[in-house]
């Protein structure tokens, strides 16, 4: 290896390391001081062990304090981030897969307005759902999180390329031929091919819904329906009366990294391969 490309790959490492530290640092931060007593975490230094390992403690407290809502928040969060990605995705899937795979009038204008969703910031629209919601009588339920998360058009974007690439012409005729319905070749054939892909918009809308917050902020009054999010901003709002929030804010903050941090985990096999396959037949 010469000098210069020495230097070059040590100059791209050192990069790399910074941006890695910039992500790694304060979820580090967040699992130390989550450890501490309330006041160890004033007194100490941020990156090291307070006096007393408190952890066990500080999570029991969490989810015992204001009647054990933080139960109920984890819950409302599971049922927005895994729910709405799931039924995100299988629309994702449906639209990508007929734009792919069926020539009809007006393919590409559908296409290209789907995609103009994504330069829409998703704040701009919170007041106009909320105000449509509130008409129709939705606004403060479940289903004014749920039903603005079911549309994905990064999601659908990334499935028309991956169907138009993974599943052959070919496969449905002949399919079609054997007597296979539309909607049978869908859910047999193409979900099962198109699946690396459907992981990926998956894990990204998952996370996208979960660290929501604006939208939750518009749509919900009634703190049984907050997510996580909503919450941990509710217990910081309670802390110039009662200094113990701040301890239960780290907890709440590190326990509902968790989730997040399990899926990738457990998904980054199948979204690892999805991109890559994506990126050669697209």
């Amino acid at each position: 290896m010469t000098p210069t490309r020495r230097r070059s790959r040590i100059l791209v490492t050192g990069v790399l390391a910074l941006f890695a530290a910039y992500f790694v640092v304060p979820v580090l931060w967040v699992f130390i001081a989550a450890t501490k007593t309330t006041s160890d975490l004033f007194d100490s230094f941020g990156f090291a062990l307070g006096g007393e390992f408190a952890l066990g403690a500080n999570v029991a407290e969490v989810f015992s304090v204001n009647g054990g809502i933080f139960w109920r928040w984890t819950l409302n969060s599971l049922l927005y981030s895994v729910g709405g990605a799931l039924l995100a995705t299988l629309l994702a899937a449906a639209a990508g897969f007929a734009l792919a795979k069926y020539r009809f009038r007006g393919r590409e204008l559908v296409f290209g307005l789907v995609l103009g969703g994504v330069l829409v910031p998703a704040a701009a629209t919170a007041l106009p759902l909320y105000l449509l919601f509130s008409q129709i009588g939705l606004a403060n339920t479940y289903w004014a999180v749920l039903l603005p998360s079911l549309i994905s058009p990064f999601g659908l974007y990334l499935c028309r390329i991956y169907a138009d690439a993974s599943v052959p012409d070919t496969v449905i005729e002949a399919a079609r031929l054997e007597g296979a319905g539309e909607g049978r070749i869908f859910f047999s054939l193409a979900l099962r091919m198109m699946s690396p892909a459907l992981v990926t918009v998956f894990l990204f809308q998952m996370v996208g819904i979960w660290n929501n917050y604006f939208l939750p902020l518009v749509m919900l009054a009634d703190e049984e329906l907050y997510p996580i999010t909503l919450g941990l901003v509710t217990w910081q709002s309670y802390q110039g009366r009662d200094i113990g929030m701040y301890t239960n804010v780290v907890t709440g903050s590190m326990l509902s990294v968790i989730p997040l941090i399990l899926a990738i985990v457990i998904l980054q096999r199948f979204w690892r391969g999805g991109l890559t396959a994506g990126a050669v037949k697209g």
